[in-house]
């Protein structure tokens, strides 16, 4: 069952912490993000605020939003009507996918092939914290899984993504478009948005 499908349905608890997790540890989220899925944040108001940051205007508006919570629940706090769906992830990153995009992510979760079908991802908060670019499973920085911070993207996933004749370099600039996971099921291509100086810094850093 996918995330954005999902409609205050329940699933094994074990299940959902399993996707959540596989979601959480590598491009898109940070490494301890597990507990965020736990309901003892926000507001759903203000969750509902944060996870549409992640989105255009003209996506968000429309967009459904769901939440995770800490038993394994999918709540929908706003249904949607172009296909989208807005959540908040991780660490506090924020994404806003698309039905194609989230079959692609429950693929990764299972370790099972994508479906042939070109997915939209938007990320544009601001809020990476960065992933290994050659590891779709890597959990954390090493000497030599190549982590990049890309900051504010759109991910374009599926086997089409590859024809866009991006960078396929282990080592990219991440203020130009790139592919991740070069030669693995999860090939994806990453498309910065914003400057280097609109590029936040990697949790690590921040003070």
């Amino acid at each position: 069952m996918l995330l954005p499908q999902s409609r205050n349905q329940t699933k094994s608890g074990d299940d959902y912490a399993h996707l959540e997790n596989r979601i959480c540890s590598a491009a898109f989220t940070h490494p301890h993000c597990h507990s965020s899925a736990q309901k003892t944040g926000p507001s759903d108001a203000e969750y509902i605020a944060q996870a549409l940051s992640a989105a255009p205007e003209a996506v968000a508006k429309a967009a459904a939003v769901v939440r995770m919570e800490k038993d394994g629940k999918i709540t929908t706090l706003r249904e949607g009507k172009n296909g989208f769906s807005c959540m908040v992830i991780g660490g506090g990153e924020k994404m806003c996918a698309d039905a194609n995009s989230m079959e692609f992510f429950d693929a990764w979760a299972k370790h099972q092939p994508p479906p042939n079908k070109l997915g939209l991802t938007y990320m544009l908060s601001g809020y990476d914290v960065g992933g290994s670019n050659t590891d779709p499973y890597a959990m954390s920085k090493t000497a030599d899984n190549h982590w990049v911070v890309t900051g504010p993207h759109v991910m374009i996933v599926g086997p089409a993504s590859k024809s866009l004749g991006l960078t396929s370099t282990t080592d990219v600039d991440p203020a130009k478009p790139y592919m991740m996971w070069v030669g693995t099921p999860y090939e994806h291509a990453m498309i910065p948005v914003g400057s280097d100086k609109t590029r936040p810094k990697p949790v690590a850093e921040r003070k």
